[in-house]
């Protein structure tokens, strides 16, 4: 066999080193990771980001070549999640699929959400539904990861198909198993979301900024994940530099919070800023009067506090909402025990249910809002009190130019 021929063979055309191949695998490998956050996630799913055509189609080519994901499917499995999230119906929550098999069998879940046709064409409207679509990307999804390993092959010889390999098991890992895995399991939270969604790290380098799903969460069609000054979304950073070349358009970010002075009553402004942010409003509740009085009644009992787990305090912020029947029952017995802490419990409750209102009758919204305030304000705690004289006066920001 010709030299020339096992070269080839051995280290394709360009008979690359080791770090050249190192190189190229992280940059084909975030170059996927940015068309899955940009394009399928904040644009595609989200309506947050619009791109210009023409990049948008490098996006869609990009994870047809490298995923063989569809468009529809993937953003209707991701707005199916957000719809059903915790729940039976939720294709990939820890809570009901179990931590492991979300982990590590992802692509399996992602693969029987497929089939769900019903879901995939109630949930994918508004994605691309034009010619090479119809003819190309979704009848041939596999023909893309397959042209790839041609490409790779040629490029690198065998090891090119090493890198491939790789390349196939990224998103897979990354996406399916530790953002809709870990983010749902283990981090902090900036928001007390009614789902398990946590923030992985606050600096969103190497998932695309995707490692911020609790603040997604809290905030769904915001084009930015970075939510606090110390947080960093590169996916946001990538945005921001494609809007100053004009290749894209921010539609949505999140709305931020003012706080208006020595307001009487809960007006209009305050029912809208409410709604817009009501996981602000119930993590201000949880830090401001929850934690408080904890540390009080921690003060007081001593060593006793110690029957309390950390699991169950933290289920304080919701109400035990996902712990286990005998740990909630746990929790619930110790706040009943203690008249101060069960008064609070009862107005965390009734303030998310006036929240959580989907009605079309603002008045009446308002007015359980202003009842809400005036009983906290009666209730002699001063905590509650400082915070319904808080929430009366928020009222959303203005929008930054």
């Amino acid at each position: 066999m010709p030299a020339s021929l096992l070269d080839f063979i051995a280290g394709g055309l360009l008979q690359a080193s080791f770090g050249t191949m190192v190189i190229y695998f992280l940059v084909v490998t975030q170059l996927t990771i940015m068309s899955v956050t940009l394009y399928l996630h904040r644009s595609m799913a989200h309506r947050s980001v619009d791109f210009h055509p023409a990049l948008a189609h490098v996006f869609r080519f990009w994870t047809w070549l490298s995923t063989s994901m569809i468009t529809k499917e993937w953003a209707a499995i991701h707005r199916k999640h957000h719809a059903k999230c915790e729940t039976e119906e939720d294709p990939h929550s820890p809570q009901f699929k179990g931590i492991d098999t979300v982990m590590w069998r992802g692509v399996e879940l992602y693969r029987e959400a497929r089939t769900q046709r019903e879901d995939i064409e109630k949930y994918g409207k508004g994605c691309p539904d034009d010619w090479i679509e119809r003819k190309l990307y979704t009848p041939h999804a596999t023909m893309g990861p397959t042209l790839l390993l041609f490409i790779s092959f040629a490029l690198f010889g065998f090891a090119g198909v090493a890198v491939w390999a790789l390349q196939m098991l990224w998103i897979p890992f990354w996406a399916a198993g530790v953002v809709n895995g870990l983010g749902h399991w283990w981090g902090y939270r900036n928001f007390e979301t009614t789902d398990t969604a946590t923030n992985l790290t606050p600096w969103g380098f190497w998932i695309g900024g995707e490692e911020l799903h609790n603040n997604h969460h809290a905030f769904p069609s915001s084009a930015k994940f970075a939510l606090r000054k110390w947080e960093f979304d590169i996916g946001w950073a990538a945005i921001r530099v494609l809007e100053k070349l004009r290749l894209a358009k921010v539609l949505r970010v999140a709305p931020a919070l003012d706080v208006r002075p020595n307001i009487a009553i809960p007006d209009a402004e305050t029912l809208k800023a409410l709604l817009a942010i009501r996981f602000q409003a119930m993590t201000d509740y949880y830090r401001n009067v929850t934690l408080p009085a904890l540390r009080e009644e921690a003060s007081s009992a001593g060593d006793r506090m110690r029957a309390l787990p950390r699991k169950l305090r933290k289920g304080l912020a919701d109400g035990g909402r996902w712990l286990d029947g005998d740990a909630r029952e746990r929790l619930h017995s110790w706040v009943a025990e203690r008249p101060r802490m069960a008064t609070l419990a009862d107005f965390r409750q009734r303030l998310a249910q006036v929240l959580d209102d989907r009605s079309h009758d603002a008045q009446a919204t308002l007015q359980r809002l202003h009842a809400w305030c005036a009983e906290a304000e009666a209730s002699g705690i001063h905590a509650l009190q400082a915070f319904s004289a808080r929430l009366k006066g928020y009222a959303l920001a203005p929008a930054r130019a």
